[in-house]
This record gives C-alpha cells, structure tokens and sequence, in this order.
C-alpha cells in the first residue's frame, strides 16, 4: 500500500515538472523559413540594385552585374510580351493609351520585347506562448518577420525602357488562433462533416 502511494505521488511529481519544463521552453514550438534566393540579404540591397538601373541605358548585360538576370541570378522569371500585355492590362477597362508610352513601344515590336520580373525575400514564422496550449490546439500564437521585394524590368532590343517596383521592407506579423474546445475542435468538424454526407 505504502509502495503504491509512493509511485502515485512519483508519477504525479513527474508528470508536474514535465508539464513545467513544457510551460517554460518555448523553443520547443515549431519554427520555418520560407526564402526566395537570390543574391540579396536585405530589402536594402534589392533596392540598392534597383535603384542602380538607369531607363534608355541600362542594357541586358548590366542587369547580369546587378542580379536582375534570370540566367545567374535564381528566381528571376522571363516574361514575353503577352505576358506583359497581361500584366499592364489585366482586363478590358485598361487601354492601350493608359500603357506608359515606353511600355507601348515595347510592346509594339513584339518578340524584341520582354521583362524580367524579381520577386527575392524572406519570410520566417515563430510559434510562440504557451507549449501546452500549442499543443493541444487551445491557443497558436505565430510570429511572421522579413521581406519581400518585387521589381518588373522592360526590356526592348535589350535595353531597359521601364521600371517599377513594390514591396515590404519589414515584416512584422502576429497572428492568434483560439480553439475553446482544443483537439476535440477537429473532432466535431469531421464529425459534422461525415453526418452530413459531405
């Protein structure tokens, strides 16, 4: 009797601490990154090297040297002048005159035009808070940091003759999911899901 009682209060002080040392370690929530590679650390130097491109002059062999160049630079996609096409008039309420002039002609000699669009950045999500919670699905907590760069270069007979970009510098995202019913949440789903026949 009195060996039993010791390993229940074994087994309770056990299953205390691990629930302790689970509370506690927060580095035991799962953790990704998801990045574009390219040649840039930063959403400083992507838009250093932007910058650097000058209209009317900057040729195909200067963007190699400035990592806009899909053959050395990864994740730098070629479009064709349809695609361009697509991209500044994505439906029929955009007219041919509503084009930046340099696009028009660009777009007027066909297959001599063409673009490079750049989209490098880096996203990493944290799971942070309560291991326990986390776990049994109660409460997520996710942070998201980075940044993403997007540039569109046109190129005609190798020469570009417009330039835009977009972007976010600093990522900072935090997002909280709660489930009042925890795992049991996923449970009452697909059992609603199978009573209706779905």
């Amino acid at each position: 009797m009195k060996r039993n009682s010791i390993f229940r209060w074994f087994d309770r002080s056990l299953f205390f601490v691990l629930m302790l040392v689970l509370t506690s370690c927060g580095s035991t929530l799962p953790k990704g990154e998801a990045k574009t590679k390219s040649q840039w650390d930063s959403f400083e130097q992507a838009k250093s090297s932007y910058d650097s491109i000058i209209l009317f002059e900057t040729t195909t062999a200067d963007l190699q040297d400035l990592g806009f160049d899909p053959y050395s630079t990864p994740n730098v996609r070629i479009l064709s002048y349809l695609d361009i096409i697509r991209k500044f008039s994505p439906n029929n309420a955009v007219k041919a005159d509503d084009l930046p002039p340099s696009v028009r002609a660009c777009l007027a000699v066909r297959e001599a035009c063409l673009a490079y669009e750049a989209t490098p950045g880096v996203n990493t999500s944290t799971r942070v808070g309560n291991v326990v919670l986390d776990l049994l699905k109660f409460k997520r907590e996710e942070i998201t940091t980075g940044w993403n760069f997007n540039a569109l270069i046109v190129i005609d007979h190798d020469v570009v003759v417009y330039k835009i970009w977009s972007g976010i510098p600093i990522i900072d995202q935090m997002e909280i999911r709660k489930n009042p019913l925890g795992p049991i949440q996923d449970s009452v789903g697909s059992m609603a899901k199978d009573s209706s026949g779905v």
